[in-house]
């Protein structure tokens, strides 16, 4: 147990049937009535953020949560499969619990969080951005790049992605995992 006194940035919280993440928190004590505690909080299974306010003095769940570097091994049906880049332990981890799992490539690392009293995979973070290569695109045409016009192509992850007409089959790419858009062409 917690007091929300002692709230800070990052502790994470069972709260509401789900643990939540402290984003940003802000203790206010008005000219009337008593102190409160407002809170942005991020659910570590779902991704979703919310705003709470809490009353001074309230007694809060406090989670212990261990975050490790997994390597991403494979996909088994709805199910992945990580091993711990120290340890070498693997984890299976449901594909609902990866924001914008098809940008994961096999071989990649991501952070994964862990809820440390009884082992279960709570989130995994993918890098803020990848490198894929274009596995399907309509053929680029010499000349369309001054234009913002866009064509859909098809990741090597299986991803789609618009992306400038000037980019072709073969092309690698950076994506930005967060907001799921093509970023810049890569040279290798």
């Amino acid at each position: 147990m917690v007091s929300t006194s002692e709230i800070k940035k990052g502790l994470c919280i069972r709260y509401n049937n789900d643990i939540y993440k402290v984003i940003e928190f802000l203790h206010v004590k008005p000219g009337k009535g008593p102190a409160f505690i407002r809170t942005k909080l991020k659910s570590v299974t779902s991704g979703r953020v919310i705003d709470n306010t809490f009353a001074s003095g309230h007694k809060l769940d406090n989670v212990q949560v261990n975050t490790g570097r997994f390597q991403f091994l494979y996909k088994e049906g709805k199910t992945y499969h990580f091993m711990h880049a120290e340890d070498f332990n693997q984890i299976y981890v449901q594909e609902n619990l990866i924001e914008n799992a098809p940008f994961l490539k096999e071989g990649a690392f991501t952070q994964i969080s862990i809820d440390s009293s009884d082992g279960t995979p709570l989130s995994v973070e993918l890098p803020s951005s990848v490198v894929l290569e274009i596995s399907e695109v309509e053929p680029g045409v010499k000349g369309n790049t001054a234009t913002n016009a866009t064509k859909p192509a098809t990741l090597e992850t299986g991803a789609q992605v618009s992306v400038p007409l000037f980019i072709n089959q073969g092309d690698y790419i950076k994506v930005d995992t967060q907001k799921g858009v093509y970023i810049e062409r890569i040279k290798k």
